[in-house]
Order: C-alpha cells, then sequence, then structure tokens
C-alpha cells in the first residue's frame, strides 16, 4: 500500500511538472517565487503521506490519497492560474513596446530621394507634403495654399521646400492672387535654382508679372528663363512667347 501512495503521488507530480517547468521560464519573479511556494506545499504534502504510511490503516491511506488528488489538483489550477498571469503580462508588455517603437519610428527621420536628392525627411514632414499636394491635385487651391503655407512655416529647411514654394506659387496664380503667386515663386528661382521646377518657376513668374502689368519685368524673365536653362521646355515656351512680346 505504501508502494501505491508514493506511486499515484509520484504521477500526479509528473503531471504537474510541466507547468512547473513553463513558469519557470517566466520573467515575472513575484509568479515565479508563487509557482515554487505552491511545489513546495505539493512537497509537504508528500513528506506528510511518507511519513504516516507505515502508521494507519488502508482506509486512512484511502482517505489521504483522495486528500492528496484534491489539494494537487488545487494547486495545479493555482499554477495555471500564475501562468496565464504571465502570459498576459508579457503579452501585454510586447505589445507596449511594439507600439512605443512604431511611435518612436514616426518622430525618427529617413533618408528619402526629393527632387532629384537624397535628403532627411522626417515621416510628418513628408505626410504634410503629400497632404498639400493632394489637395493641389484635386483642384482645392485655397486648401492647398493654407497646406504649403503651414507645411513651409513647421519646415522652412526641409528638402520639399524649393517644390513646396513652387506649388504655392501655382496655388496662388489658380486663385488670381497673382502678387502672392510672384513672391513664392520668386522664391524657388533665387533660392532654389537647381530645382526641377525652378525653369517652370520663373516661366510663371513671368506670367504673373503679366497679369501686373509689368512687362518690362516679364520680358527680363522670359529672357532669364532661355539664357539660364536653355534647353528646358520652359525655355522653348519662353523663346515663343519672346517672338509676340510687344
Amino acid at each position: 500500500m505504501k508502494i501505491l501512495v508514493h506511486t499515484t503521488a509520484a504521477l500526479m507530480l509528473a503531471a504537474l511538472m510541466p507547468l512547473s517547468a513553463q513558469a519557470a521560464l517566466f520573467s515575472d519573479d513575484e509568479a515565479r517565487r508563487a509557482i515554487l511556494d505552491l511545489r513546495a506545499q505539493v512537497n509537504a504534502i508528500n513528506a506528510r503521506i511518507d511519513g504516516k504510511a507505515d502508521k494507519t490503516s488502508s482506509l486512512d491511506l484511502s482517505g489521504q490519497n483522495d486528500q492528496l488528488r484534491s489539494e494537487l489538483a488545487r494547486l495545479r489550477g493555482q499554477i495555471e492560474v500564475l501562468a496565464n498571469e504571465v502570459n498576459n503580462a508579457q503579452r501585454r508588455q510586447k505589445d507596449f513596446y511594439a507600439d512605443l517603437d512604431a511611435r518612436l519610428r514616426k518622430l525618427e527621420p529617413r533618408l528619402a530621394k526629393v527632387d532629384g536628392k537624397d535628403v532627411e525627411v522626417f515621416p510628418a514632414e513628408e505626410e504634410a507634403y503629400n497632404a498639400a499636394m493632394a489637395l493641389f491635385k484635386a483642384g482645392d487651391y485655397g486648401g492647398a495654399g493654407q497646406s504649403f503655407t503651414h507645411f513651409l512655416r513647421l519646415y522652412p529647411q526641409s528638402g520639399y521646400a524649393g517644390s513646396a514654394n513652387y506649388w504655392l506659387g501655382n496655388a496662388y496664380y489658380a486663385q488670381r492672387d497673382y502678387k502672392n503667386a510672384l513672391a513664392a515663386l520668386q522664391v524657388v528661382v533665387n533660392r532654389y535654382p537647381d530645382n526641377p521646377n525652378a525653369a517652370d518657376a520663373l516661366l510663371n513668374v513671368a506670367s504673373a508679372q503679366v497679369e501686373l502689368k509689368d512687362r518690362v519685368s516679364a520680358r527680363q524673365s522670359l529672357e532669364g528663363v532661355v539664357a539660364r536653362y536653355p534647353d528646358s521646355e520652359a525655355a522653348q515656351s519662353a523663346r515663343q512667347r519672346l517672338s509676340t512680346f510687344k
């Protein structure tokens, strides 16, 4: 009978071991200590059974065996609860760091190709520029103008600044605000002469000057397009305009 008790206890403890081994892998110190305490209780129960096995009747052994099963079942349930809590805590911690990493990435600049050049841009910076461009392409020139103006205030040194001024000038021009269009386009010509849109910007400067009745300056701007960007499509348009310019 003593052998039977030991065998039964050993089998139930063996069934408990996989969960105990799994819990030992968790990094949560408090949960691990709790699981170790539960295992100590299991060992204490086995020790009590061993000490009384030779002094009790078969009926007493059967009752103690049932009690052992009940106690081990309770302890196993507690270990499963603790293991589940540790798993959930680790999952929440993992999700937290993943979300934190994603947020930090939005604050870090990345290398991007802008107007043919490699420049560092912030994700929010790129999103703001693209949002303004989307408004312009949709024909919302008022909204585009406000968005480009706001963009240039936030990112005055941005790699998108040259193109942002160009499209801002075009947005003003589309609204017949030729004075502000002229100012924005001249920024492109003067500060960003190598920008891919610089030749067109100077051509549009001439158009704005014509609308403002400044034909002398308009002729000079057209001549400047031809002189500075002779192989561009804007230069071809400038030559055609100059041929009929009076």
